[in-house]
């Protein structure tokens, strides 16, 4: 009884809050787990990652990330804050681990109480003997914490401390803020989508007078920047690449064909008077295209390899993710940001997929991992303050009578077609709307 109250109480117990080096993390155990020590629990916009460090114990940390502040976040996470700044954090995370394991003893002991309570009552027994049962109780779920906390894990207080940042925790350095590129400042410029195939328009009619990169990236003239610009009389400066990452895309530059496509975050800082950045980025990060060829390739896409790879690919872009959301929350204009999740490409119809080997089945496992990818990026969001937005195609998918989805023979198959970036634009447009913009 006594370690499924602990077990229980692990999972029930508010974890600690904590603020240091401009981020909020939040601070408990994972799961006891086997062995005499191993890595803690990162959940980054609800990818569980594990730790880098290793704590002692079968109790081992876990934390959160919930909150971005921006220019001290963007300091400490990219290492040129003073040593002070940066060693709070550890500190703030060793004190919310102690008050965590506080917790943690008074829930478990409450819920020996009262299973214990409930025995006695059942049982009937005397006032005197169910007190003695209900201390004694107590008393044993205290000593098996502080045996728990106290001795087994008495090491975990001085690894948070050796916590400089967030890198630490995860085993990966961030890179350097992003500079300006060269060139005149863009100073017409009232709003900047950023992003890829999706954001760029790619398969619908390409941009007037498309210079090199606008047609190496596949910019289209229905793209949802151009209805946004329409509709508030906005010049938008649309850099979505078709292929475009966090990573090589956003943060660094692309290659596009026989050209290579500048950081759009570099882009970006060349209009500072941009009063609204709109991000759609992730469904390359996590090679999309490539998982949706091999589901429709097998009898089954759903298995725990291909999982484990998605798995796998979701924490390394959820890595790049918070970089890219602590650059942009430290933009000095602090334009409102919005970060756009994906569309259902399937809906519940997939007759017309037939013949791409592509049925119910894989359509759920495919929009499942969609739907994790979407809960990534609200998340993130979240974090920095920003706004997400899901464009909804009910009742225009794929195989309807009226899809917003271009078919397995049009040019960028499950891209949006021209109506479908119109109902992109919309939503976020209902966002703008929300915050007055």
């Amino acid at each position: 009884m006594l370690l499924a109250a602990l077990w229980m109480a692990v999972r029930i117990t508010p974890l600690q809050s904590v603020t240091g080096a401009g981020q909020t993390v939040e601070v408990g155990a994972a799961s006891p787990g086997l062995g005499f020590s191993g890595p803690g629990e990162m959940d980054l916009f609800g990818q569980t990652i594990s730790t880098q460090p290793h704590f002692p114990g079968p109790v081992r940390p876990r934390l959160r990330l919930t909150h971005i502040t921006a220019n001290a976040e963007l300091e400490q996470l990219l290492g040129s804050g003073d040593h002070n700044s940066v060693g709070l954090l550890g500190r703030q995370l060793s004190e919310g681990w102690l008050r965590y394991a506080l917790w943690e003893g008074a829930v478990s002991a409450g819920i020996v109480i009262v299973v214990l309570a409930a025995v006695t009552g059942v049982r009937r027994y005397s006032l005197r003997r169910t007190t003695a049962v209900l201390l004694s109780g107590a008393v044993t779920m205290t000593a098996v914490n502080l045996i728990g906390f106290g001795l087994l894990a008495s090491g975990t207080p001085a690894a948070l401390r050796q916590v400089h940042s967030l890198s630490d925790l995860v085993g990966r350095s961030s890179g350097s803020p992003v500079s300006p590129a060269d060139g005149p400042t863009l100073g017409t410029i009232q709003a900047v989508v950023m992003g890829d195939s999706t954001a760029a328009g790619i398969g619908n009619r390409p941009v007037t007078d498309a210079d090199p990169l606008d047609k190496a990236c596949g910019r289209s003239a229905d793209a949802f920047a151009e209805q946004l610009a329409e509709v508030n009389n906005w010049n938008v400066l649309n850099l979505a690449c078709s292929g475009a990452t966090v990573r090589t895309g956003l943060l660094d530059a692309q290659p596009a064909g026989p050209l290579s496509a500048p950081p759009q975050i570099a882009q970006l800082q060349r209009a500072p008077d941009a009063r609204v950045v709109i991000v759609s980025i992730g469904a390359d990060d996590l090679h999309w295209a490539d998982l949706t060829r091999f589901c429709a390739a097998s009898p089954d896409c759903d298995d725990r390899a291909t999982d484990a790879y998605f798995q796998q690919q979701t924490a390394a872009f959820v890595l790049d993710y918070r970089e890219l959301l602590t650059q942009l929350a430290a933009l000095p204009n602090h334009p409102m940001v919005i970060v756009n999740q994906y569309y259902d490409p399937f809906g519940p119809d997939t007759s017309c997929l037939a013949a791409e080997d592509v049925d119910g089945s894989k359509a759920t496992a495919l929009q499942g991992r969609l739907d994790q990818l979407n809960n990534a990026l609200k998340q993130g969001a979240d974090a920095a303050g920003f706004t997400s937005v899901r464009p909804s195609f009910a009742g225009h998918a794929l195989c309807s009578a009226e899809p917003f989805v271009q078919g397995p023979k049009d040019r960028a198959p499950l891209h949006p077609n021209a109506a479908g970036e119109l109902a992109i634009a919309l939503a976020d447009q209902q966002a703008l709307s929300k915050a007055g913009k």
